[in-house]
């Protein structure tokens, strides 16, 4: 998310007003890791090494923390990181601003593998996760927040680069049905999740459409990940708040309200991944807001009472 257009983001495209909350329906994350980060995003739980990935895109660092020991390994990475990957040969790939990296986490040796955007001056890497054949999609933004100026690429696993997309604003949160028919994923100007149908063998996707609309005043949609039942979770930034929704019908069926206003990413993790883990920055937060929401740039998390899906690894060969 994140160049300063989100700021002026409450702010996205309204649409059909979804179903109204009691208080008792709402959960409340709590505090994981007081980090402080500048831009924290790209949350995914390993599922060997049972450890959350994060990154600090402004920070210019990759995280791995442990909610075993509760220790949180920073690896500095020279240049703003958009995502993060796990490889399934060992490793993981990172966003760069200028190109794609694989990072060796035991040394954070970084080994240049390819750059799909021509303009690493002006424009930066995004979110992006691996489909479940293992390809690695990943979008850019514009640093200069102009709109249309970016594109989603997907990195098969002979390392082929493809634009899937373009004419993008802010590409974010993306997933796939556990069916492998459909993806789901967010240009977060546009206050619309939107959803295609995805062809697992060739990786092509079609029949773009928009699954919902964010209410106005309901935040920005940002990072994305997907339970077992097929509800979609929804960092909504700006607006403090995770949505969890129905795809299909459009219905917001609750809400995780977040003691920081700028709400990145959410991955689940932990034992049965029975816990939303949620990032969250202190960029583009003012002085005022910083005294009322002190934890901005922390890590959060809480027990929805269902599980996620497993992260889905590179399989390409580095």
């Amino acid at each position: 998310m994140k160049a300063k257009i989100l700021i002026i983001l409450g702010i996205v495209v309204g649409g059909v007003l979804l179903n109204a909350f009691k208080p008792s329906d709402d959960l409340h994350a709590e505090l994981v890791l007081d980090a402080k980060a500048m831009l924290g995003e790209g949350s995914i739980w390993h599922p060997r090494e049972n450890k959350l990935y994060w990154v600090d895109i402004e920070g210019k660092a990759l995280h791995i923390y442990d909610p075993v020991s509760n220790e949180d390994n920073v690896f500095p990475v020279g240049a703003r990181i958009g995502t993060v990957v796990p490889v399934q040969s060992g490793g993981a790939l990172v966003a760069l601003q200028n190109g794609i990296y694989k990072i060796d986490i035991k040394t954070g040796k970084l080994t240049y593998v390819n750059n799909p955007s021509p303009d690493t001056t002006n424009l930066r890497f995004n979110d992006g996760k691996c489909d479940p054949a293992g390809r690695f999609w990943v979008g850019t933004l514009a640093l200069d927040s102009r709109r249309r100026g970016a594109c989603l690429y997907r990195i098969d696993k002979d390392k082929s680069i493809h634009t899937i997309l373009d004419s993008v604003s802010i590409s974010n949160g993306i997933v796939w049905t556990a069916d492998k028919k459909t993806m789901y994923y967010n240009d977060t100007p546009t206050g619309t999740i939107q959803a295609f149908d995805y062809n697992d063998t060739t990786g092509a996707i079609c029949n773009r459409r928009i699954a919902m609309r964010i209410p106005r005043g309901g935040g920005g949609p940002d990072g994305m990940t997907i339970d077992a039942d097929g509800n979609l979770w929804v960092a909504l930034w700006g607006s403090g708040t995770v949505g969890k929704y129905n795809p299909i019908t459009g219905e917001l069926l609750q809400k995780v309200i977040v003691p920081a206003p700028n709400v990145s990413s959410c991955a689940f993790g932990g034992k049965n991944l029975e816990t939303l883990y949620i990032t969250t920055a202190r960029a583009w937060v003012n002085e005022a807001k910083l005294k009322e929401f002190p934890l901005s740039g922390g890590l959060f998390s809480v027990k929805p009472g269902v599980r996620g899906v497993p992260a889905e690894f590179y399989k390409g060969k580095l």
